[in-house]
């Protein structure tokens, strides 16, 4: 068990705000029509906003800019468990408790006896694709991921998982990758493409060649 002073001389004041952001959104959900009114899908827009805020603000590498992007973040949480808690569906309590079991079961080498793999994340993936049961190393990719976001999952996927299949590995830096991908997307609208749509396309085509090839 980890003492309270190990957790940095904020922990009782973190527990306590943690808990006055709870008895506020309570008391909104209550007293506010337009906070009464709110379901879990009404808010989706809402989520997505929050997300893309806050990575604008971590690009900004501002902490006054990153708190506040965080705190919109953290409260949309708040919100989903109230709504969810009033319909007795689940709680804070079970957010926080579901994460924290899955951080231990899947660290055996910190929580358990197992020796520290060579590769976290390759063991982190395997264990997520026991747990979930899943039949290929593409299973369970979210659709609504853009193009770009959802062809840097299923490579990851693929190296994780270790799969079969060719890909480059030729480095290339940061600045070199965003100038190939602006090009690719005005060689593609010169050319009456949504570059969107393709990389959609190609990405399902890579994972068929997944599916085929387990």
């Amino acid at each position: 068990m980890i003492a309270e002073s190990d957790l940095g001389p904020d922990f009782a004041e973190t527990g306590a705000q943690l808990v006055r952001l709870a008895e506020v959104m309570h008391r909104l959900r209550t007293d506010c029509p337009w906070d009464a009114e709110q379901t879990h899908l009404s808010l989706m827009t809402y989520l997505v906003e929050e997300t893309a805020e806050v990575v604008e603000a971590v690009e900004s590498g501002e902490d006054e800019l990153m708190v506040e992007e965080f705190g919109d973040l953290l409260l949309q949480i708040y919100f989903h468990a109230e709504i969810a808690t009033e319909r007795q569906g689940f709680t804070l309590a079970d957010i926080a408790r579901s994460i924290a079991d899955k951080l231990i079961a899947r660290h055996p080498w910190v929580y358990g006896d197992q020796n520290t793999p060579s590769n976290p994340w390759v063991s982190w993936e395997k264990s997520k694709r026991a747990e979930k049961q899943r039949r290929s190393a593409v299973d369970g990719i979210p659709d609504p991921l853009s193009g770009l976001a959802r062809a840097n999952k299923v490579v990851t996927r693929l190296r994780s998982h270790q799969v079969p299949i060719a890909l480059d590995d030729t480095e290339i830096t940061a600045a070199e990758t965003g100038q190939a991908i602006l090009a690719l997307v005005a060689r593609a609208h010169a050319s009456g493409i949504d570059p969107e749509q393709a990389v959609r396309f190609a990405v399902r085509e890579l994972e068929d060649q997944v599916r085929a090839t387990e």
